[in-house]
């Protein structure tokens, strides 16, 4: 321990033995695990940071930082686990006759624009590493495996809209993915780009939306239009390599 401060995480004080309290400590504990872990590796590097370090710069324990994350990569991007979440909850809160990417953009753009409580990518430190992301390995992985988790969140909601088994029926899945895969894209290009601020995130997700809706009219098109795939002539491919 770099102190001798009374951990956030670690022996509590007496009076804090309500549920209430105690999932109050709890959430702090991880948000500063989550900014140490956010910090050193913006500061360090991903590869020089340790989980001992994380749990040092907190001022908890290694048993307490196992408490609540996996890795140090699980601690940094914690930010786009509870991003996730709020999606969902605005989600949940749409009428039930939206269209279901209608739903899904609505329930992204409430997330982006909320003045009460910004989006947490917004932030400085969360920003630097998300535009890390793609470079390191270990943390695409880890970021995956959030997205993913909360994408299938997002696809349990819609199915239960739909009363379908998400299983079975692609629907909920279909809609998910493209509505994840146009946040994603954003958020990578505009985390990369120091020009663009907090305030433009949300416009450029709106205007992906609009292209991805574009670009699904323009392909509509009856089923007996698309092009067929042929296959070669028996005996042709070994014709062709005579030829040769």
């Amino acid at each position: 321990m770099s102190t001798g401060a009374v951990a956030p995480g670690d022996a509590g004080d007496a009076e804090e033995t309500t549920p209430d309290r105690r999932r109050l400590r709890s959430r702090r504990t991880r948000a500063a695990l989550s900014a140490a872990a956010v910090d050193l590796i913006l500061e360090a590097g991903l590869a020089a940071t340790g989980v001992e370090a994380v749990a040092d710069r907190a001022q908890v324990t290694r048993r307490t930082f196992s408490r609540h994350f996996t890795g140090k990569e699980d601690a940094a991007l914690d930010f786009a686990r509870a991003d996730g979440e709020r999606i969902n909850e605005a989600l949940r809160r749409r009428p039930r006759d939206e269209p279901l990417l209608s739903a899904y953009r609505a329930a992204v753009h409430i997330w982006l624009t909320d003045p009460c409580r910004p989006a947490e990518h917004s932030r400085p430190g969360p920003r630097a590493l998300l535009a890390l992301v793609p470079e390191e390995p270990d943390l695409f992985a880890a970021y995956a495996r959030i997205r993913a988790a909360e994408q299938n969140t997002s696809v349990g909601i819609l199915a239960r809209r739909l009363g379908v088994d998400p299983a079975a029926d692609p629907r909920p899945g279909i809609v998910v993915e493209a509505g994840a895969g146009v946040l994603g894209t954003v958020l990578y290009q505009w985390a990369r780009d120091t020009s663009a601020g907090p305030e433009d995130l949300a416009g450029r997700v709106d205007r992906a939306f609009d292209a991805l809706l574009e670009e699904s009219f323009l392909a509509r098109r009856p089923t007996a239009a698309l092009p067929v795939a042929t296959l070669p002539a028996p005996g042709s491919a070994n014709q062709e390599r005579r030829n040769r």
